[in-house]
Parts: structure tokens; sequence; C-alpha cells
């Protein structure tokens, strides 16, 4: 790794940025830990950080060289927000930015999709990282976390259709290669574990492994849209996230990749391995 000047971490306290923060302090990286409560990150500097206060964007750029961008959360046009403080941010000296994605969706894609498409506009040095669904999906406070601890299922419309689940440790890492190599990947990264599992074999496997049982419920696509907008998301975004799940009864997610591998130079997390490390 090279040496770099400092690192701003936008949600350094969620799944995959208080990874990120902690990988890039372990090695000796200056860090801005921003998110909207500013609270303490082990080894880095807090910020606070709100996308939808300007106010707090100088701040936390000041001093910054590149920067891990978590979109707002459930904001089905994030651009409207990100793309104002990218411009920002290039004029504030920063000169590479790492921006996480999905897999289910590609550079001038809904969502997100227009931050990776204007990004190599903005910045000489960046990367596009493009995760599969994560595995802690199913161990932490996401919906289908829930579910299996309240009701014993899983609840989807996603039929027998598998999906490249991956572990956000394993994002983290990639996501530090991303920030530190000499050289940035200057293109996405479609990221995933290394097998590719049906929500009937997750199930299974976290049945196995809790000792308890876990069913699969398949839905409708509308069934799901609604059941999600009834968990206060809101309308437009559960559009696309039963969308994602239509999409990967179809096929759009059975892959897997060597991206973990090659660039960490160590093999991706299986998911009973995750869950007997999470549950045991």
């Amino acid at each position: 790794m090279t040496t770099t000047g400092t690192t701003l971490v936008i949600g350094a306290t969620g799944t995959t940025g208080s990874r990120t923060a902690a990988r890039l302090t372990a090695a000796g990286h200056r860090v801005k830990a921003g998110s909207r409560s500013a609270g303490p990150v082990p080894g880095a500097e807090p910020v606070r950080f709100d996308w939808y206060d300007s106010a707090t964007h100088a701040a936390a750029l000041d001093g910054v060289d590149r920067v891990y961008l978590i979109p707002p959360l459930g904001d089905p046009d994030p651009a409207a927000v990100m793309l104002p403080f990218l411009q920002q941010a290039r004029v504030a000296g920063v000169r590479r930015a790492v921006l996480l994605s999905s897999s289910a969706i590609a550079g001038g894609g809904p969502a997100v999709g227009a931050v990776h498409q204007a990004l190599p506009g903005l910045f000489e040095q960046w990367a596009v990282l493009r995760p599969s669904w994560f595995m802690q999906n199913f161990t932490g406070t996401h919906v289908h976390a829930v579910s299996i601890r309240e009701e014993g299922a899983i609840l989807t419309a996603t039929g027998s259709g598998r999906v490249g689940f991956v572990d956000a440790d394993d994002i983290a890492a990639v996501a530090v290669h991303a920030l530190t190599e000499e050289r940035a990947p200057d293109t996405d990264l479609i990221l995933t574990g290394p097998e590719a599992l049906s929500y009937d074999d997750i199930a299974a496997i976290t049945t196995e492994v809790s000792g308890r049982p876990v069913v699969h419920r398949r839905l409708s696509y509308e069934e799901m849209r609604d059941r999600l907008t009834a968990l206060a998301v809101p309308p437009e975004f559960a559009v696309i996230l039963a969308g994602m799940d239509r999409a990967i009864a179809e096929g759009a997610e059975d892959r897997v990749t060597d991206t973990v591998q090659r660039l960490t130079g160590r093999p991706p997390r299986t998911f009973r391995s995750l869950l007997y490390k999470e549950l045991r």
C-alpha cells in the first residue's frame, strides 16, 4: 500500500463504513469518520456529516484527499445531494473517490447508478464497489434478520433465484485496497462471496447453524413491494427493492466473481462460516 493523506469515510458508523475506517486506522492511515452523530470511531477523527445538511460538508472535507462514499440510505435519487458534494470535494482537493453501489445497479442505472456514471468525470482516481447482497442482512438489524428472529422466516420475491452473498468485511477489505493502493482501480468492481445461494439455501444453513427452524416464504413482486411500504420504506424505493427481488428470481444475481481473492489475496468468507462466527 502507498502512504495516503487523509480519508473521509462517510457512513463511518455503518456496516461497511465502520469496517473500512477500522481497517484504514489499523494500517496507520489518517481517517475522518463522518456520520450524522459524529460518534467516536477508534483511531479516527470524528466529524459530523449529513448528506442533507450542506453546512456539514466543508469541515468534513477539510484536509481530505480521498473519500469513501456511502449514499444516503433509502433515497431513490441520491445524485441530487451527492453530485453537488462531489463537485465541492474536487475543488477542496479530493483526488480519489470510492463509491459503494450495488451489483444490481450499473452505471447510469437508477438511484446511485447516476452517481456511478458521473464519478469518472469528476475524479481521475476512482472506483465503484458493486457488492452483491450483504451476508449481514441475516444477522443484524435488516428486515430479514428481524423476520428470522421474530417469525422464523425470510420473506422475499426472489423465488428460487440465487445470489452471491458477500461478507461486509470482504467489502471493506476491497474498499481499503481501492482507497490506498498506488493505482486506483478506475473501474467498477463486482464483489461476491464464493458461492451463489438461493434464499431457500440461506434458510437451510441458518437452521443448521442456529438450531432454530427458519423457512423462506415466497412472495409475489406486489406482496414484497407492499410489505416494504408497510415497513415504512418510501414507496418509490420499495418499488426499486421489490424489483431487485424480481430480477434475482430471473437470474440477474446468479454469479460469483474472483474480485475479493484477486484484490485482497485471500478467499471471500462463506455464509456458513459467517454464521458460525456471529451466532455461536
